[in-house]
């Protein structure tokens, strides 16, 4: 499991992104019940996530409207199977709108740019 827990803020959200090698939907669900584990993840207000898997995409938005499409798309133009990526969000007290998806696409980038460099 891979953690990267001060990815970004924006007008007092904060976000983390997390990630990892699952080969079914099970281990996906476990995966993200193992980061929940940690009390600062299961406090969050979002926990998005989405991974490719052979028999096609599996994505949670957790409340968060759309944003587990947004990852799947990163994941498909990164041609990344078999690795979650989980977009987790504290909220911060105002509406990001629009914003909100573009703070999805960056925590992924980082994670994306960090899986790079290793």
């Amino acid at each position: 499991m891979h953690i990267i827990p001060n990815a970004l803020t924006d007008r007092g959200s904060k976000y983390a992104v997390s990630g990892g090698k699952v080969s079914s939907a099970e281990e996906a669900r476990a995966f993200v019940k193992a980061l929940c584990r940690n009390k600062k993840f299961a406090k969050a207000t979002h926990n998005t996530w989405a991974v490719l898997l052979p028999d096609g995409p599996l994505k949670n938005d957790d409340g968060e409207s759309g944003a587990g499409m947004v990852i799947v798309r990163m994941l498909e133009r990164e041609g990344l199977q078999g690795h979650i990526i989980v977009v987790t969000r504290w909220f911060g007290g105002t509406k990001l709108g629009g914003d909100r998806f573009r703070r999805v696409q960056d925590a992924v980038r980082v994670y994306l740019d960090d899986l790079g460099k290793k």
